[in-house]
């Protein structure tokens, strides 16, 4: 029965020819209703009130469009006969093809013969035969996929899956499609599927309810696993996900998600539950910490409350440090909720933001994790200022804990940047700062290491600084292309500036980098400023032919002043020399992108920093490498900027049409001597990702193999086994 349809659709693609009959004339039927007609002939018979057309019959009713090479129209019963290419379309964009057809002259109700249908959402119906009532099509001895069912060169194929039933009924206004007496045909095989059964498929409001496609996977902890997501679309602008998880091996879960559009914005809330042991995460432990519910909550929204404020928000919970890696909810170690209140114009921005962070990881003890409540900062922008532009900041930041240093903090700032070009082409950036602070804190002696610490009470801190950046770009012809040659050079003077009694809470990842060598502030925070005056100076170059770029940079600094540095030992800024840092990118085409970015060593040109990501490939077969190595000898004690090293690895290989091979892995390198609490020691595994896809322009089935070898006290994830299974243009 499809293929019978194939002529007809393939007439649709044929070219149109000229329109030789005039503009359609308004014709008023005996429902006193206005449709629009024309035709190449005309004949009409005054006594019967039939009017006969051929050629080109074009009708139009109320969004109803009706095309043919023959019409005839008894206007004093209504009804329409037309044969020969027939076209309908209805307001929902729908098309129903066939060789004949028999309607009202509203032309919404009706009768067809070996009928095609052409939905809205791009799925096609056909049919031996249907009738049309208002917008509801029903369909006899049908078949639907929303598979093309040619090639491009126009040749017909089978499609991957359809459902052939006794009955359709399609009903645009609800989006859905409805099936009595429906098998799912795949790949050619035949499956049973419910008595009664319906999918969504567009039009209307875009969705319907109903079982979703089935989840399933093999774990070594959890067992075989059948997940079954049932969708409810409670209104338009909202619906509930609910799917039921069941296990061979724990007891079975229920997963919830809501989500809902107003006018004022969107948002979103979803959460998992179960009950079962809960394994302990301290890494001396093989016990469970007991029985218990497990559980994890998240939400996220945005309300835009007027063009220039606006609300976002998002929280994330857990029962215990486990669920989430147990379950395969996230692999996140620490889980962050906040609330962020917006205004923003062209010269303004300010925010109000509280947050909050629970820690997963194995040494976090919650009652020392920080609460941010209130975190405001405000920026404000003036024009034309002495030549130049000056941005005015206020911000303050309370941090509170249940346990261990609380601290608040207070300051404004003035920035003023003057950018001009010599008459030989350099580009001078001359920048004037000043920033007064106000800190209080109450610290316990357990922060640690003790520099971070502060001492308690009350502190006030000016910060001052003068900078001159020049950048020199030289321009010309080389290698066939364009380069550019780009010398630079900056000089800062700042005076020395209280620091080691102010609590450090958000300048502790210090390093030196490419990315920040020019700031003003190398520190990523504001709880410490880079005092002590200094010399900059770098080298930038890039070659652009037609398909291939390369660009680099690479630079260093000196301290004017002797002073003793802030930075660690191992940051690369703690001696007057700087270390050198670099980057440099190597682009042909869209098929190789290659980054590396390193840090040498000023006195032995050791590499402290090995950054390598590569890309390789098509969308369909492609190579991804990335190595990165940290030698930097930093203390053991300073956590935030431990030593490392890791491998990631990458690829997907397209062996066939419609087949492809996918795989990743990442290893832990790191050393004991590294990271004395590696627990790689060299060489170990963190996880691995084996898997095989097919998939074409309708279907999806997929087969995959993760091991994850992360261990958390009585914890171990073990190896999982999945099959993906999609069928495209369901919809929802």
């Amino acid at each position: 029965m499809w293929w019978t349809a194939l002529p007809i659709a393939a007439l649709l693609c044929a070219p149109a020819a000229a329109q030789v009959s005039g503009p359609p004339i308004p014709v008023t039927s005996n429902q006193q209703e206005s449709v629009d007609f024309s035709a190449d002939e005309v004949s009409y018979d005054t006594d019967a009130e039939i009017v006969a057309a051929s050629g080109r019959v074009r009708m139009a009713n109320d969004g109803n469009y009706l095309a043919a090479d023959r019409v005839t129209w008894n206007r004093a019963t209504g009804r329409v006969q037309a044969s020969g290419n027939v076209v309908v379309t209805n307001p929902q964009g729908d098309k129903l093809v066939g060789e004949t057809v028999d309607l009202t002259d509203s032309l919404r109700d009706g009768t067809i013969q070996n009928l095609l249908v052409v939905l809205e959402s791009g799925g096609r119906i056909a049919a031996t035969s249907g009738t049309r009532t208002g917008n509801v099509t029903t369909l006899q001895n049908a078949i639907y996929s929303p598979c093309p069912v040619t090639k491009p060169s126009g040749c017909p194929r089978t499609p991957s899956w359809a459902i052939t039933a006794a009955e359709v009924i399609h009903d645009p206004a609800r989006g859905q499609t409805r099936f009595r007496g429906g098998r799912l045909r795949l790949f050619g095989m035949n499956l049973p599927l419910l008595p009664v059964f319906s999918v969504a498929t567009g039009g209307g409001s875009g969705g319907a309810s109903g079982v979703l496609a089935p989840d399933f996977s093999i774990s070594s902890r959890k067992g075989l696993e059948i997940a079954i997501p049932y969708y409810w679309r409670i209104a338009p602008n909202r619906d509930l996900t609910v799917t039921p998880h069941a296990y061979t091996n724990v007891l079975p879960a229920l997963e919830l998600k809501y989500r809902q559009l107003n006018k004022l914005g969107a948002f979103q809330i979803g959460g998992f539950g179960t009950y079962g042991h809960i394994e302990s995460a301290d890494l001396q432990s093989e016990e469970y910490e007991g029985h218990g519910f497990r559980g994890y909550l998240e939400g996220n929204g945005r309300a835009q409350l007027s063009p220039e404020w606006s609300i976002t928000g998002a929280f994330r919970a857990a029962t215990d440090k486990t669920v989430t890696r147990r379950y395969d909810i996230t692999r996140d170690d620490r889980l962050r909720s906040f609330v962020n209140a917006e205004r923003i114009n062209t010269n303004s921005y300010i925010s109000i933001a509280g947050w909050a962070f629970q820690g997963l990881r194995v040494d976090d003890r919650q009652k020392q994790m920080p609460i941010a409540l209130p975190a405001i900062d405000a920026r404000f922008r003036l024009q034309d200022v002495a030549g130049g532009t000056v941005e005015l900041q206020g911000n303050s930041l309370s941090i509170l804990r249940v346990e261990g240093q609380d601290t608040q903090r207070a300051f404004t700032s003035a920035r003023w940047d003057l950018r001009r070009y010599t008459p030989m082409g350099q580009e001078l950036t001359l920048t004037a700062y000043a920033r007064g602070d106000l800190y209080h804190t109450d610290t316990d002696g357990s922060v640690e290491p003790s520099f971070y610490r502060g001492e308690s009470g009350w502190h006030a801190r000016g910060i001052g600084a003068l900078a001159a950046d020049m950048r020199w770009p030289l321009v010309g012809a080389a290698f066939g292309g364009v380069q550019r040659l780009t010398p630079r050079v900056q000089l800062v003077l700042t005076p020395p500036t209280l620091n080691l009694d102010i609590p450090n809470e958000d300048a502790r990842a210090v390093d030196l980098e490419d990315s920040n060598l020019f700031a003003l502030n190398r520190f990523p925070g504001y709880d410490r400023w880079e005092d002590g005056s200094r010399v900059t100076y770098g080298l930038e170059w890039a070659l652009d032919r037609s398909r291939l770029s390369f660009d680099a940079v690479v630079g260093q600094s000196y301290r004017l002043r002797r002073d003793p540095s802030l930075f660690p030992e191992g940051t690369g800024l703690t001696d007057r020399w700087s270390d050198i840092v670099g980057r440099t990118r190597i682009r042909y085409g869209r098929f190789i992108d290659l980054s590396h970015r390193y840090r040498l060593d000023k006195d032995s040109f050791a590499i402290r920093r090995n950054e390598v990501d590569l890309t390789a490939g098509t969308n369909q077969t492609y190579v991804q490498i990335g190595y990165l190595r940290l030698n930097r000898g930093i203390d053991d004690t300073i956590e935030d900027l431990r030593d490392k090293e890791e491998l990631r690895l990458a690829g997907r290989v397209r062996f066939a049409r419609y087949w492809s091979v996918f795989g990743a892995t990442v290893v832990d390198l790191s050393s004991k001597k590294e990271d004395p609490l590696s627990l790689a020691d060299g060489f170990e595994a963190v996880r691995n990702r084996l898997g095989i896809l097919y998939e074409d322009d309708c279907i999806q089935l997929g087969v995959s193999w993760r091991r994850d070898y992360e261990r958390i006290g009585s914890f171990r994830k073990g190896s999982t086994f999945s099959l993906s299974f999609g069928l495209k243009g369901l919809g929802r």
